[in-house]
């Protein structure tokens, strides 16, 4: 069993979203028959494009809910029917104890994310921290300083809006 976690940008353009896809479904690809599972946040861009990807490898889906208020407060327009898909196709849903999806809130659930992990999903450009924490390059950099393989996900061509 290979547990892969997702970090990574939200908003790809739409050419890479294409490009993103094709990506994580090579990167899968060798692990679908070794029970493969997936943990993401379900946010729009990255983390949902993952999540449909483990779904298609056949892969166990693990949701991670920063908070109580998620639903209400970070899903919006036309990311919410794909939210609520993958949340009912998931194997696991771990609602974090949060009242509001603050950056407390995001910190844990990369937490979590990291600790269910064997390897980490990055789809990432490579810029650096922004310093606000909680971002891509944060989770990267966390996962890397806690000796977990990350793999970067970001083709020839990909953009971010």
């Amino acid at each position: 069993m290979t547990t892969f976690a997702v970090t990574g940008h939200m908003d790809l353009t739409d050419d890479t979203v294409d490009l993103v896809r094709s990506a994580l479904d090579e990167l899968l690809r060798p692990y679908a028959d070794d029970s493969l599972v997936g943990v993401s946040c379900l946010a729009a861009g990255a983390d949902s494009l993952f999540a449909e990807a483990v779904l298609a490898a056949d892969g166990r889906l693990v949701a991670v809910i920063p908070s109580r208020d998620y639903r209400q407060r970070h899903v919006r327009g036309d990311h919410a029917p794909l939210f609520d898909r993958l949340l009912d196709a998931a194997d696991e849903v771990v609602v974090l104890p949060y009242p509001s999806a603050d950056r407390e809130a995001f910190d844990a659930a990369n937490a979590v994310l990291l600790e269910r992990a064997d390897r980490l999903v990055a789809v990432w450009n490579g810029e650096g921290p922004s310093g606000k924490g909680g971002g891509t390059a944060d989770a990267v950099l966390a996962a890397r300083e806690l000796g977990l393989p990350v793999d970067v996900v970001w083709p020839e061509g990909a953009a971010r809006r």
